[in-house]
């Protein structure tokens, strides 16, 4: 990992794909908070050796008595922002009226518990589940039957759709292989703008998405997770960065999706970017 934090999801895939059981330990201490952001907060924790906790911005700290300490440097998270589309000069065109839209932008703007002082907080709730049935409804994505002649095939996905062989042997990371090609749109046609992906590259963001969500819920088949991706992809290359920012909001998806519907949150953990 490197001595500073470099906000680039290439580098953050990097770590989570070559460190067993980061992303999990991200995902209990932040889980109210996008997965990229999860695991972008614990990385600059550990860099900083500050004990993993709850994050919020300072006003909220503020809000809640707390007050962050003098030096303190804020936490980078990913947010929306903003911003206003300009016009272009050499349309002949005259100006029209004021455009706006929203693009992503890394941020210091949290802090972490361990950089404040104050009154003692309410005990953290409890880690969501994660339900399949739940995730597929919400998703609108069918589990049908598995129909395929060829007994080494594990999975597969068409359009919105997804089948699992019932010879899967870690049938998990068959589902969230194939969601993950749903959610990343490699079932759906990609259309003149976009140019098609390598089979190498799909596979290996497919997996990369099977792989995260595994490691958040701390089921089976990680590390052959990690494997596989190797063998797709090489080992000790980072997937591009476009990609890399895609597996990561697929993987937040399918496991926001399955999760149960959660009544009291504590204030710092709703903050989620």
């Amino acid at each position: 990992m490197p001595s500073e934090f470099s906000p680039r999801w290439s580098e953050l895939l990097a770590s989570a794909v070559s460190r067993p059981g980061l992303l999990l330990e991200a995902y209990r201490r932040f889980h109210g908070y996008s997965l990229g952001n999860q695991f972008a907060a614990l990385v600059q924790c550990h860099l900083r050796d500050l004990p993993p906790g709850p994050i919020a911005t300072l006003q909220k700290w503020n809000a809640l008595g707390r007050s962050v300490r003098k030096g303190e440097r804020a936490l980078v998270l990913c947010m929306p922002v903003t911003v206003r589309v300009k016009d272009d000069p050499s349309s002949p065109a005259p100006p029209g009226p004021l455009r706006m839209k929203t693009v992503f932008a890394w941020k210091p703007r949290w802090f972490v518990l361990a950089q404040t002082d104050g009154p003692t907080l309410p005990a953290a709730i409890p880690l969501p589940s994660w339900d399949e049935g739940r995730a597929l409804e919400t998703l609108a994505v069918r589990r049908i039957p598995f129909a395929h002649p060829d007994g080494n095939v594990q999975g597969y996905a068409n359009a919105r759709t997804v089948a699992v062989s019932p010879l899967a042997e870690l049938p998990a990371k068959t589902l969230f292989h194939e969601l993950g090609h749903v959610l990343l749109g490699h079932t759906t046609d990609p259309g003149a703008d976009q140019p098609d992906l390598p089979k190498s590259l799909v596979e290996a963001e497919a997996e990369a998405v099977a792989l995260l969500c595994l490691e958040a819920l701390q089921l089976p088949g990680a590390e052959y997770a990690r494997g596989y991706i190797q063998s797709w992809y090489g080992s000790g290359q980072p997937l591009p960065e476009g990609s890399a920012a895609r597996i990561f909001k697929a993987a937040d998806t399918i496991l926001r999706a399955g999760r149960a519907e959660v009544s009291a949150v504590p204030a710092p953990e709703r903050q989620a970017a």
